[in-house]
């Protein structure tokens, strides 16, 4: 059994690597590279088998901690903090699923702990109605199909995604597996060109006739439902997600707070920094929502709704407390060096991530009313 460490253990190491990250953040963002770097020191450092119980050969990084962990790393390298995000919630939900189904996940698990995996997500098309087509064949499926947002792509050793198969018997069923990314049939292209978040390496990988076996398939479900694998992700996944975004509001607050400082005792000033004060603060609040909802509640469709909430509320405070920030630090903000601009470009991102404000208020209001989510 490895040994639990605590979450300042895990803290700790991201102050020690941090300033490196965010000495090489500009660099990312201006080429559109990976950071690799960055990542092989994490790997080194076993952040990649963190969420991995204890029992299986992991640290038993709780989710809570593994979220405050993300918030932390985004104050120095907001790619880095998402794409590692990607990774963590692909280990935390079988981990979940270990404990609280007791799905056979244990080998699975202790293969990322022992090698240190890193896994990468193809959540962001996906998600609930799935992609791609899988075709039974003698022994498996046959997979084709293009997923994008692929985060930590270029490093990653297996990417964690699904496809519709089409059952003579339950109709349109999404079928999650995971694929080795140096299989045959499986190709990285170098898309990953954006507005922010531009080191993640977020790419599309092209799935064409991959193999996957039958023994592969870890979770089918009705395509284009919530059923409970769903809700277990978002509950699991998107407080990671956000408190990215979190982190990256937290950075911006505090580098215009010191380009402000000579200019403290102008009462415009001090109307603009209470403003981003409020907003960062209830950026904070939406995730600690979705957190204790993710703790507190049974999954299902209840606390899915109470993440989705909390999602929606993160995200908006997070980009209007870097917009504070913005007009806070004034025009030195407009320009590259000072780095807020990054901020701004960066947090942009809390806008796309599953599930979208107009989708989540549907859901919202359909659950108040006493309607079927699903609808």
């Amino acid at each position: 059994m490895a040994e639990s460490r605590s979450h300042d253990h895990w803290v700790a190491i991201v102050r020690q690597l941090g300033p490196g990250f965010a000495s090489r953040a500009a660099a990312h963002d201006a080429d559109d590279s990976f950071v690799a770097d960055n990542y092989a020191e994490l790997r080194a450092h076993r952040f990649f088998s963190a969420g991995v119980p204890t029992e299986l050969g992991g640290a038993g990084a709780s989710h809570a901690e593994l979220a405050d962990v993300l918030r932390v790393l985004a104050t120095y390298c907001s790619s880095t903090a998402l794409a590692l995000s990607m990774h963590t919630h692909q280990v935390l939900i079988p981990a979940w699923r270990w404990r609280h189904e007791q799905a056979p996940v244990d080998a699975f698990l202790r293969r990322v702990a022992a090698e240190e995996l890193i896994l990468v997500s193809s959540g962001g098309s996906d998600w609930v109605a799935g992609s791609g087509t899988a075709k039974k064949v003698d022994g498996g499926y046959r997979i084709s199909g293009r997923k994008v947002f692929s985060s930590g792509a270029p490093a990653g050793d297996l990417l964690m995604t699904m496809a519709i198969y089409d059952d003579p018997k339950d109709g349109p069923t999404v079928l999650h597996f995971a694929v080795p990314l140096n299989a045959a049939g499986v190709k990285r292209e170098d898309t990953w060109r954006t507005l922010g978040m531009r080191g993640t390496g977020s790419h599309d990988t092209m799935l064409e006739d991959v193999f996957v076996p039958d023994a592969a398939i870890g979770v089918r479900r009705p395509a284009g439902q919530w059923s409970l694998p769903m809700h277990v992700t978002a509950a699991i996944a998107l407080p990671l997600i956000y408190a990215v975004y979190v982190g990256v509001a937290e950075a911006a607050r505090s580098l215009a707070l010191a380009v402000a400082a000579k200019r403290r005792e102008d009462p415009t000033i001090q109307r603009l920094v209470g403003e981003m004060e409020n907003e960062l603060t209830a950026a904070r609040l939406g995730l600690r929502h979705m957190l204790d909802a993710a703790a507190l509640g049974p999954m299902g469709a209840e606390t899915t709704g109470q993440v989705l909430i909390g999602r929606t509320l993160a995200a908006h405070a997070a980009i209007k407390t870097v917009e504070r920030a913005m007009e806070v630090a004034g025009g030195a903000a407009f320009f590259r060096p000072l780095g807020l601009e990054r901020f701004f470009r960066d947090v942009q991102g809390a806008r796309y991530h599953q599930v979208r404000e107009p989708a989540q208020v549907l859901y919202s209001g359909r659950l108040a009313l006493g309607l079927d989510v699903n609808g």
